[in-house]
């Protein structure tokens, strides 16, 4: 059933991208053996090569990318990195993500797995607190030393093999073997310094506060209460180690709720004004083009043609 589902999404075509997106043959669902099994482990080159765009988007899983050879570029929200040889990214589950192609990559894997996988029988909450690379506000991209691509590749040969050559995947495996490749990243990982100012604390915090509110909370008042700290020292904090506003992240993370939302679901644009915490579905069309140029509405058809 893998191998069937890998040869599908080779002869995948952009054509309607938007609906094979939302329909049962999207590309992604069909690596997942079952609803309760949220694994896969490929070599890049096995899965189609985009021609396209990938407007805003999310998954409920991880992604890991690693490449041994090529480049690939990708936005993370608003931040956008690329990835060359010998270095890794992660796509934490739930982070919006955009990119144009990716047909600059040569050679390498990539990983998807649901997070539920990373706390069965061998894992923790805590344990998982190590690996900043997992965290919305961490740092997604690792460069790996010389002398550890052969462990990080042999790692995900394995995981590759316990998808693509076993009838059930044994996901005690799988999660044995991606706690062990977290441990090897993070020798790799860029470490937070034990000298991280306030300032870069309050605003790790600000963002993950973000992620898990933006829906509802719109305002600089709310997240600063929440952090114990006043508007205007949230609003300082965040523009010395972003460049910009606590506003500013506000409305972009809206506006990226609401791309993702427009191109992944078939809400109305009314519904997807509720959404994102907007009940004056005119107020949000108008607060959307302000920031894009384009209403909504005219932001889906765009997708819809590409």
């Amino acid at each position: 059933m893998k191998n069937k589902s890998a040869e599908k999404i080779k002869t995948y075509s952009p054509t309607g991208f938007r609906e094979k997106f939302l329909g049962e043959d999207n590309p992604i669902h069909l690596l997942f053996k079952s609803n309760s099994d949220h694994f896969f482990c490929l070599e890049i080159e096995e899965i189609m090569q985009m021609q396209h765009p990938v407007p805003p988007s999310k998954h409920s899983c991880h992604t890991l990318i690693f490449i041994s050879s090529g480049q690939h570029t990708m936005k993370l929200g608003y931040q956008e990195y690329t990835t060359r040889d010998n270095e890794m990214i992660m796509v934490p589950a739930g982070q919006i993500f955009s990119l144009d192609n990716v047909n600059n990559i040569h050679k390498g894997y990539i990983c998807q797995f649901h997070p539920d996988i990373l706390i069965r029988k061998y894992g923790s909450r805590e344990m998982l607190n190590e690996f900043d690379f997992l965290k919305i506000s961490g740092n997604p991209k690792i460069g790996l030393a010389p002398e550890d691509v052969n462990t990080i590749t042999n790692i995900l040969e394995r995981l590759k093999k316990e998808y693509s050559e076993t009838a059930f995947t044994d996901l005690n495996i799988v999660q044995s073997y991606l706690i062990t490749l977290f441990y090897e990243m993070n020798k790799n990982a860029v470490k937070t310094p034990n000298g991280i100012s306030a300032a870069e604390v309050i605003t790790g915090k600000f963002k993950e506060l973000i992620h898990d509110h933006i829906k509802s909370q719109h305002q600089v008042n709310y997240y600063a209460s929440m952090l114990n700290v006043t508007p205007n020292h949230l609003n300082k904090c965040v523009k010395t180690v972003t460049g910009k506003s606590a506003v500013k992240w506000i409305d972009e993370n809206i506006l990226l709720e609401a791309k993702y939302l427009l191109f992944q679901t078939t809400l109305s644009v009314g519904e997807i004004a509720s959404q994102v915490g907007h009940e004056d579905h005119s107020y949000f069309s108008r607060f959307f083009k302000k920031h894009e140029g384009i209403t909504p509405l005219q932001y889906r058809k765009l997708i819809d043609k590409s």
